[in-house]
């Protein structure tokens, strides 16, 4: 056999076995088990491995590491096969990120997306339609989770036989850790998504909560955070565009059920999802923010199909709307560049809400068998179908102005890394020089009595500001506020912000007073400096007349003395961030 004979062979084998895609077996354990069962990890990464070694229009990719040891996988469509995100917004392609089984215990993404990919290499119409839609997807985020299964840790939930757990392997809800990145997963996510950097984003689950007709329910980002432009066309469009295209495929959907009172019946309220959650963290960036909320008391089968039917409608309706959804998402970044505020706190806005169409089972009571108590249930044989109001309109409660620019010491390592990985840019000072900055002072917070994702979350936090003299050293980072990441800055940098670095405990050590002092020594000292100091002396009279119990106590009264001299430690309640709120021409 000659070496040309050889080459057109091989050539011949090759053309074959990209053709052979649609006769290959790609049966699931999903459809083998009639809809019971959901795959294992192991099962659905060599899935995706088979998927990619058959068409050359998915690619499997591995990226880090995670706490169970493992990489994270991504399976990625791209109709040209590029498989070069970079390359693929020059194209100006939209990109959609799927993230799947970030609680394992909710697998239907899982199912769907094997399905969905299959269909994608053995359908030449649909890969048409997607060509320029490039799908990024995690089979399964939750790896430790995936591999902890059982049949009993989703008491609430109908089915599958199997499947995963909620905590990660170090016991981490993934779900609450976009901000802290305590585990490799989150670590490893993060650079995924900064290295994606989609224009759509979506991460399926499965609901807990009160029992009604739907399927599917729909949480949307915050609308209000997306930015004006992008926010207001989600609202005006592209939602009612998958609440219409799921309704004509048979699966009518609703915004996830967050109930205003114990039911649904009275009215339901956009769920405040803040930057721990991964889509209140995709919409800091701007993209088109989407959790699927499959019933948990469906069948299994029913929640895959709703999911594989989103999923189909969320990426088809994008590719639909590129063009708005590419210009859209470049005027909110470009906005959120020079944008002389931002909100930090929102509360839903009670004067306005929305009258949608809802399916629900008549709430009753009846005595508990185990307590004796009224117990809560649902009558399936009344079911009712009429609208209630629907909450989703956030208004602003604190507001920020946005500084020229952070500075924070070199020492905060652990902040400098999160920032760094999030590919937030900044710089180092470059020599030593003293400037006048905006310091913040922790004056109030509430903690958590218990620990919360293995932190004892801040929160309520309320600074004071002041103008001070900072001196700074070569290496120190500063941080400018021009980027199109500013608003994960100032989500994770201002203190009083739900998931700053300074709330998840990144700082605390600043609320620890580390020098002291024997009344007995101070005490002369004072008296001195009260004498040198009649404004601190007039300070002191004031605070006793105003406070009776603050004029009784001398050991208080000693100490506000003490803190109003230099013996008192600067960094003691001083958060060790800086605004920069002029240019700062010096560095």
């Amino acid at each position: 056999m000659t070496k040309y004979t050889t080459l057109y062979l091989f050539f011949l084998l090759a053309l074959i076995g990209c053709g052979q895609s649609s006769d290959t077996d790609f049966s699931t354990r999903f459809e083998k088990s009639e809809g019971k069962e959901t795959a294992t990890y192991n099962e659905t990464i060599e899935y995706f491995e088979k998927l990619a070694d058959t068409s050359p229009f998915v690619k499997l990719q591995t990226f880090g590491t995670t706490d169970a040891d493992k990489p994270l996988h991504l399976a990625i469509f791209d109709f040209d096969q590029d498989f070069n995100f970079k390359k693929s917004r020059t194209k100006k392609k939209a990109i959609v990120f799927i993230n799947n089984g970030i609680h394992p215990g909710e697998p239907s993404g899982i199912d769907a997306s094997m399905l969905f990919y299959r269909e994608l290499i053995q359908n030449d119409s649909l890969r048409q339609q997607l060509k320029d839609i490039v799908i990024a997807s995690v089979p399964i985020y939750n790896i430790g989770g995936a591999f902890n299964r059982s049949s009993f840790s989703r008491a609430n939930q109908q089915g599958p036989d199997a499947y995963g757990f909620r905590g990660n392997s170090r016991n981490f809800d993934l779900n609450r850790d976009f901000i802290k990145l305590d585990s490799e997963n989150a670590k490893t996510f993060t650079r995924i998504y900064q290295l994606i950097q989609p224009d759509v984003f979506l991460d399926t689950h499965t609901s807990n909560g009160a029992d009604y007709q739907h399927i599917m329910t729909l949480l949307t980002g915050q609308i209000e955070k997306m930015g004006e432009d992008v926010g207001s066309y989600v609202r005006s469009t592209f939602e009612p565009l998958l609440y219409q295209e799921m309704h004509e495929k048979g699966f009518p959907m609703v915004p996830y059920v967050h109930s205003l009172g114990k039911t649904p019946d009275t009215g339901i309220t956009a769920f405040y999802d803040s930057p721990r959650y991964s889509t209140g963290y995709s919409a800091t960036f701007h993209a088109l923010s989407f959790i699927t909320e499959t019933h948990m008391l469906k069948t299994y089968k029913q929640r895959v199909d709703a999911t594989y039917a989103f999923i189909e409608t969320l990426i088809k309706t994008t590719a639909t709307e590129k063009e708005t959804i590419k210009s859209l998402r470049e005027k909110a970044i470009t906005k959120a560049k020079t944008a002389d505020e931002f909100t930090l706190h929102w509360e839903i806005d009670t004067s306005r809400y929305d009258m949608i169409p809802f399916k629900g089972y008549t709430a009753k009571y009846k005595p508990s068998l185990i307590s004796g108590k009224e117990r809560l249930y649902y009558d399936r044989n009344e079911p009712w179908e009429k609208e209630i109001p629907y909450y989703s309109y956030y208004t602003p409660v604190q507001k920020i102005k946005t500084p020229k620019a952070y500075i924070i010491p070199k020492a905060w390592k652990e902040v400098i890394r999160r920032l760094q990985v999030n590919k937030v840019k900044m710089s180092p000072i470059s020599e030593d020089t003293t400037m006048m900055v905006t310091a913040y002072r922790i004056a109030d917070l509430n903690t958590v009595k218990s620990p919360f994702e293995g932190h004892y979350l801040h929160y309520q936090t309320k600074t004071e500001t002041i103008q001070t003299e900072i001196s700074f050293k070569k290496g120190d980072w500063l941080i400018p506020l021009n980027q199109d990441r500013n608003r994960f800055i100032v989500e994770v940098l201002e203190p009083s912000a739900p998931d700053s670095y300074f709330n998840w405990n990144f700082f605390d050590t600043i609320l620890q007073q580390k020098e002291w002092y024997s009344s007995y020594v101070f005490e002369d000292l004072a008296v001195q400096y009260l004498e040198e100091h009649p404004e601190i002396r007039a300070k002191l009279e004031a605070k006793k007349l105003e406070d009776p119990a603050f004029a009784e106590n001398g050991a208080s009264q000693l100490y506000f003395v003490y803190k109003q001299t230099p013996y008192y430690e600067k960094e003691h309640l001083r958060y060790p961030i800086f605004r920069v709120e002029k240019e700062a021409l010096a560095l």
